[in-house]
C-alpha cells in the first residue's frame, strides 16, 4: 500500500483583489495560485522552485494557515487545514511551523532569544519553568548555539545565527511539518551550507517533513526528495528530484536549469529572449509559458495543459502539450 500523504492540496486557488467598489466598478484580480494539486508524504522534503512572482510564498502561507485558499481544499493528516486554522489556530501551530526568508526581520528586536523561544513553549505546549529550561537547552544544542546566547537580542547575531534561532523557534512547538520559505537565500554560501546541514540533521533527529521553497536550483537539488516547479501560479512539473534535474520534460524547467550560472559555461539563453512573466492582471489564454516557449503551438493557446505522467514514470508529471522527451539539460 502506498504511504498516506501528510499534506494534501487539491485544486487550491488564491485570488487577491477582485470584487467591486462602492460605485460598482470592478476591481482587478490577481490569481496568485491557480489549481494547484500536490501531496507531501511524511518524512520527505518537497522542494518548490520557480521565478519570483510565481506564487511560491503564497503557497507557503496557505500551507501554514497564514492565508486561506479562495477555492479548493488543503488537508493535513486527514483534517481540513483551513477549518482547523479557523477553529483552533494553536493546534495547527503545534503541528505546522514556518521558517521565514529574512532571519533578522522575523525576530522581535525588543525581546531576548530566551523570550522568543519560550513563547511557543509557554503558549502552545504549556510547559512549566523546569520543562521550558530543559527544552531551551535541547533547542540551542540542536541548532549549534551556545546557551549564553539566550539572554542576547536579535541585533547581536549574524544572519546565519539569526536563522538558526528562527529554526529553533519553529522546532520549539515540536511540529511535524516545517515550511521553509527561502531559508538560506539571504545568507553567504558558506553559511548556507552550515544551515542546510543543520536542517538535514534535524529532519532525521526529530522525524520532520519539509516543504522547502527556493529559487536556488542547486540548493533544492541537494535537499529535496521530490521537486515541484511553479510558473505563474501553477505547477508546471513535479516528480522525483533526480528525474527532474536529469531529464526535465517541461520547457520552463529546461529553461531554469539552462539559466543556472556555472563557471566556464556559456549561457544557453538567447540575449533577446523574452524573460518577463505575463501580466498578472491580464493572464494569457491557455499555457502562460507559451510566449517564452520554443515549442509552443496554437494548441497551447486553446487551454491550459493538464498535469500528465511521463511514459513509464507515473510519479513524474508535466503540464505541457509538447514535453521534452528523453533529453537532459546540458
Amino acid at each position: 500500500m502506498p504511504e498516506a500523504a501528510l499534506l494534501q492540496i487539491d485544486n487550491a486557488e488564491r485570488v487577491f483583489g477582485g470584487g467591486r467598489t462602492l460605485f460598482g466598478r470592478r476591481l482587478p484580480a490577481v490569481h496568485a495560485v491557480q489549481g494547484i494539486s500536490l501531496d507531501v508524504k511524511k518524512g520527505e522534503t518537497l522542494g518548490v522552485v520557480g521565478e519570483s512572482g510565481c506564487g511560491k510564498s503564497t503557497l507557503a502561507r496557505l500551507i501554514v494557515g497564514l492565508d486561506r485558499p479562495t477555492a479548493g481544499s488543503i488537508t493535513f493528516d486527514g483534517r481540513d487545514l483551513v477549518a482547523e486554522a479557523r477553529s483552533d489556530p494553536q493546534k495547527l501551530a503545534r503541528r505546522v511551523q514556518y521558517v521565514f526568508q529574512d532571519p533578522v526581520a522575523s525576530l522581535n528586536p525588543r525581546k531576548t532569544i530566551r523570550s522568543i523561544l519560550e513563547a511557543p513553549l509557554r503558549h502552545l505546549l504549556g510547559l512549566d519553568k523546569a520543562a521550558r529550561a530543559a527544552r531551551l537547552k535541547e533547542l540551542m544544542e540542536a541548532v549549534n548555539l551556545a546557551p549564553e546566547f539566550l539572554d542576547r537580542y536579535p541585533h547581536e547575531f549574524s544572519g546565519g545565527q539569526a536563522q538558526r534561532i528562527g529554526i529553533a523557534r519553529a522546532l520549539a512547538a515540536d511540529p511535524e511539518l516545517i515550511v521553509l520559505d527561502e531559508p538560506v537565500s539571504a545568507l553567504d554560501v558558506s553559511v548556507q551550507a552550515q544551515v542546510l546541514n543543520i536542517l538535514d540533521g534535524l529532519k532525521a533527529r526529530f522525524g520532520l517533513t519539509y516543504v522547502f521553497i527556493s529559487h536556488d536550483l542547486s540548493v533544492v537539488e541537494s535537499v529535496s526528495d521530490r521537486v515541484a516547479v511553479m510558473y505563474f501560479g501553477r505547477i508546471a512539473e513535479i516528480g522525483p528530484a533526480k528525474q527532474i534535474f536529469a531529464e526535465p520534460r517541461h520547457p520552463y524547467t529546461h529553461l531554469l536549469l539552462s539559466s543556472a550560472p556555472t563557471p566556464g559555461k556559456r549561457s544557453l539563453i538567447p540575449e533577446d529572449a523574452n524573460t518577463e512573466l505575463p501580466d498578472p492582471y491580464a493572464p494569457p489564454p491557455g499555457c502562460a509559458f507559451h510566449a517564452r516557449c520554443p515549442r509552443g503551438t496554437d494548441t497551447c493557446l486553446a487551454a491550459h495543459p493538464p498535469l500528465e505522467p511521463a511514459p513509464g514514470q507515473p510519479s513524474h508529471l508535466t503540464a505541457c502539450y509538447h514535453p521534452i522527451e528523453g533529453a537532459g539539460h546540458a
